[in-house]
């Protein structure tokens, strides 16, 4: 008995030992299979911005939640794009992620020496190759939304706009658009833009706020990064409407935001996520608006599920609305030229 006893004691131990060595090669094979999908993040500036950095963070954590590890990288200069891709891609990253498009360049260098590598350039407005593909909300067709918003919403007939990147494609979307659809909706409004060379100098930006205000616009929008804020701070302190870039933005002068541009890179990038894991690499050029219904790359919100502050009209909002559906049906075209984002008037 004793012996039967013993024989047994050791059969169910085995069998203990076989489920846990099962347990862990799967825990293993889990491990592993999540070990095979790293994303990186290039950043030209602070997660902690309330503005465009946050959003490029946001998408990256939504990666994250697809099982990729990720590692990010904070205010990265100019001269570091290209090394900082190559030690990603040397490190085993699949995809890398240049937060602006400022960073096409370098990804169009490093792409070529890292074929199996997905480079995604944020803001870009070209893909290269088969690896380099760049990402983009429509800025046209929002822009296009905040200038309509801004002459509509003003009282002195003067609005203005303070942006950085003078030149580069997406801020003559963005800039051109602004104007054109302001005097769409207004056509005798004084549009006034001012360029700073700075998109992350909150002081800079505040200062051409109050520029722009003191030759009398009572509606400042805007698209920079951190320096987003300097434009909120200067509307709060005098009492004018301005457009923002986040949330967070309502929150520090929530009688003054009109509505903000929310961008969905979240969306953006787990899309592009998704099809790395799928082995399927990109060198396209992908523009998400309001004529990509599935997914429009970003929304006017001043807060979750509040498009617009109370102050805009109902009537206003329906406008919008109309607006909104001409440019998803293609019965208002937006064709912004680099005119139209001059600085100035």
């Amino acid at each position: 008995m004793i012996g039967t006893s013993q024989r047994r004691c050791k059969t169910t131990w085995c069998s203990w030992a076989f489920v846990a060595l099962a347990v862990a090669i799967t825990l293993a094979a889990s491990s592993s299979s999540a070990a095979d999908y790293k994303a990186a993040l290039l950043l030209p500036g602070s997660i902690n911005d309330q503005s465009w950095n946050a959003d490029g963070y946001a998408g990256l954590t939504k990666i994250k939640e697809l099982g990729f590890e990720t590692a990010y990288t904070e205010n990265v200069d100019a001269a570091d794009h290209v090394d900082a891709m190559r030690d990603y891609a040397r490190r085993g990253f699949n995809i890398i992620i240049g937060h602006s498009g400022r960073f096409l360049t370098a990804e169009e260098r490093v792409g070529a020496e890292f074929p199996n590598v997905q480079f995604i350039t944020a803001a870009g407005s070209a893909g290269f190759g088969k690896n380099v593909s760049s990402i983009d909300f429509n800025n046209r067709h929002f822009a296009c939304l905040i200038g309509y918003l801004a002459a509509k919403m003003s009282k002195t007939g003067k609005i203005g706009g303070v942006y950085g990147l003078e030149g580069l494609p997406t801020t003559i979307d963005h800039v051109g658009s602004f104007r054109i659809c302001a005097k769409k909706a207004r056509p005798n409004i004084q549009v006034t833009v001012l360029y700073i060379s700075d998109m992350e100098d909150a002081a800079s930006a505040k200062e051409a706020a109050f520029s722009l205000i003191a030759a009398g616009a009572d509606v400042v929008a805007g698209q920079l990064n951190a320096a987003q804020t300097g434009l909120i701070q200067a509307a709060k302190e005098k009492n004018v409407f301005v457009t923002g870039r986040s949330y967070g933005q309502t929150a520090i002068s929530p009688e003054n935001v009109l509505t903000n541009i929310i961008e969905k890179w979240p969306e953006m990038y787990a899309a592009a996520a998704e099809d790395v894991k799928a082995g399927k690499l990109s060198g396209a050029f992908r523009v998400y608006g309001l004529d990509t219904p599935d997914a429009t790359g970003a929304a006017l919100g001043y807060l979750p599920d509040v498009p617009y502050n109370k102050a805009v009209p109902a009537s206003v909002i329906a406008e919008l609305d109309d607006v909104k559906q001409q440019i998803a049906s293609g019965a208002i075209k937006i064709e912004p030229t680099r005119e139209d984002a001059r600085g100035g008037r």
